[in-house]
């Protein structure tokens, strides 16, 4: 799918063969402000970026420079005020879509886990029995087998990001957007993550456009990190993370790379300053 759009008119086509066979993710010179005339508040300017399908790429920046609103553009929950986004909108391992999964769980309190991840199956129109036993397996793949008749409140901070996580996967997207999903719990609880977004990665390919605050979290996962600048943000530099699988957030090489991206990002932030 494509969005482009002007300061005008926005418009809705298909992609061209090429944009879905060269990227799962593209975007090209998109700008956008939010309000008008002297309130006017530019969070991106003229960004490009393109993921390749099953390639997990982790955004980096300063708090407010746009992270979080180029993730609502390509989810299409906003529209760029100029240029174009397209999503391929089909991962390695063959789902469709995207799917996304903020910091918050935002789960229904009222459903247990189980009915929790049914509720985006019950979206996709699976039967009631699909429904049970799929919820189910994909409870099993987070390591919650066990959980399923818990409701939020009766599930840890890190359970109910496993949920959060089971029911991303239940929409069975080829992208999958992640806004600082474990920003809010504790490192040990992080560090499990990581290893299970590994281990689910390795029998379940997708496309992940992952934004972190936190450099190490992004060399620990991903082949990519892109570094953005302050507002407006606008892509500066990559880095590409050349380090053997399975990786060790408190590694030589991880924090030796997550360094060289600090530098990166501190060089920025005193160039804004100034």
């Amino acid at each position: 799918m494509v969005r482009q759009v002007s300061s005008v008119a926005v418009t809705e086509r298909r992609a061209p063969a090429t944009a879905v066979a060269t990227g799962a993710v593209r975007l090209t010179g998109v700008s956008k402000v939010f309000g008008r005339g002297s309130s006017a508040v530019q969070a991106l300017d003229q960004v490009s970026l393109e993921v390749a399908p099953g390639e997990f790429t982790c955004l980096i920046g300063a708090s407010g420079c746009g992270k979080s609103t180029l993730l609502a553009l390509v989810a299409g929950l906003e529209q760029p005020t100029s240029g174009e986004v397209s999503t391929g909108e089909e991962g390695r391992g063959g789902g469709r879509g995207v799917a996304v999964m903020f910091q918050e769980p935002a789960l229904f309190p009222w459903l247990t886990a189980a009915g929790n991840v049914e509720m985006a199956l019950r979206a996709r129109g699976a039967g009631r029995a699909e429904r049970r036993q799929r919820a189910a397996e994909l409870l099993r793949t987070v390591n919650l087998g066990d959980f399923g008749g818990k409701r939020p409140h009766e599930l840890s901070g890190g359970m109910r990001q496993r949920v959060a996580l089971a029911r991303a996967l239940a929409q069975d997207a080829g992208i999958l957007l992640m806004d600082e999903p474990f920003g809010a719990l504790d490192a040990m609880t992080r560090d499990l993550l990581h290893d299970e977004i590994d281990r689910i990665r390795a029998g379940r390919a997708f496309t992940v456009l992952f934004v972190t605050h936190n450099v190490q979290e992004a060399v620990r996962l991903g082949d990519r990190v892109v570094v953005m600048s302050s507002r407006p943000g606008r892509v500066i530099d990559e880095f590409a993370v050349d380090i053997e699988r399975p990786r060790r957030i408190d590694s030589a090489p991880v924090a030796e790379l997550a360094a060289q991206i600090t530098d990166r990002l501190r060089e920025e932030m005193s160039r804004d300053a100034r």
